[in-house]
């Protein structure tokens, strides 16, 4: 990767977008469970782990001798996780079957018996929310698989 001032741009632009895409996507998660009340179901975490993965390729990225290298492994973990949203979307929209169990938050504050047994169920088959049609895991597979490609893209350009 050459620096700012001069050469292919192109890995930098890779570099912003490594960072960039999962942190926007990560934030938009934090955003819909916070701020809108849409907590995650278990697949929904899936999807969130990779991300947190290229955050810290990105990162390590400004400091590494092999910037490519760790700018390639953050698209693959973007990649990942669109993948992992792929699947969520599908399981979501009918069209097989998830492999995990519902989630839940429990309070242990107090009683465990009454914890459980008021506990909101978090359905991985039931979108809680989409745009246009499309899920939240639907979407994620959207950004992410098409930023990690383009990711790889930039990354391949000749230097």
């Amino acid at each position: 990767m050459t620096n700012h001032t001069g050469g292919n741009s192109a890995p930098w632009l890779a570099l912003y977008l490594a960072l960039g895409i999962p942190a926007a996507l990560l934030g938009g998660a934090y955003v819909s469970e916070y701020v809108l009340g849409l907590f995650p179901c278990e697949m929904c975490w899936w999807q969130r782990w990779p991300h947190f993965a290229a955050l810290a390729f990105a990162i390590a990225a400004f400091v590494s001798a092999q910037k490519r290298l760790m700018v390639g492994l953050a698209a693959l973990a973007i990649l990942t996780s669109g993948l992992i949203g792929g699947f969520h979307a599908g399981v979501e929209y009918g069209w097989w079957e998830g492999l995990t169990s519902c989630s839940t938050a429990i309070d242990t504050s107090g009683n465990a018996m009454d914890a459980i047994m008021g506990a909101p169920l978090f359905r991985c088959d039931v979108a809680p929310w989409d745009l246009f049609g499309i899920s939240l895991a639907g979407w994620n597979f959207l950004i992410s698989t098409f930023s990690a490609l383009a990711i790889f893209r930039l990354l391949a350009q000749k230097r």
